[in-house]
């Protein structure tokens, strides 16, 4: 793929994940399809099993935002070990590629769990099981987690 493919395809991807954040919500999932639809490599088993781990995981806030979690699953599609592999070292490779995708979020977004990004992103944070906080946050930060999850689908398909 050229440089200039690339370029196009990840800027699709940062649409895609976009639009999708805003209509669908859940970011992990959006990230995962979103990869899906551009480059592969994530299966629909993959996009069904991210669903639990939005909003910092079960929806609980305190755990890594579910955009930069469906990155790093998504890495781990291609440069992932699978079972049959299990004995034969750690895949440092898809390691490494994790750590820079989480840095980068870090630097780009001040934190890495879901409440550090709430925080950042409205000034507080929300009890997502609440029906009004969830409200509050969902008008509060409808962009910004849209951007975050489009972010992050950019950067693993510019890796992939």
């Amino acid at each position: 793929m050229t440089a200039k493919n690339k370029s196009e395809v990840a800027e699709k991807a940062y649409k895609l994940a976009f639009d999708y954040e805003l209509e669908y919500g859940c970011c992990p999932q959006c990230v995962l399809t979103t990869v899906k639809e551009t480059v592969g490599y994530v299966t629909d088993d993959v996009i069904k099993a991210s669903h639990g781990l939005s909003g910092g995981g079960g929806l609980a806030g305190v755990g890594t935002c579910g955009a930069l979690t469906g990155g790093l699953m998504a890495l781990s599609t291609k440069r992932g070990r699978d079972r049959d592999n299990f004995h034969k070292g750690k895949y440092v490779g898809n390691f490494k590629q994790g750590d820079k995708l989480v840095e980068k979020f870090k630097q780009e977004f001040g934190g890495v769990t879901c409440q550090e990004l709430q925080k950042n992103f409205t000034g507080r944070t929300f009890d997502l099981w609440n029906a009004d906080q969830y409200s509050q946050f969902d008008k509060e930060r409808e962009t910004k987690c849209a951007h975050a999850s489009a972010m992050v689908a950019k950067w693993v398909v510019e890796v992939l």
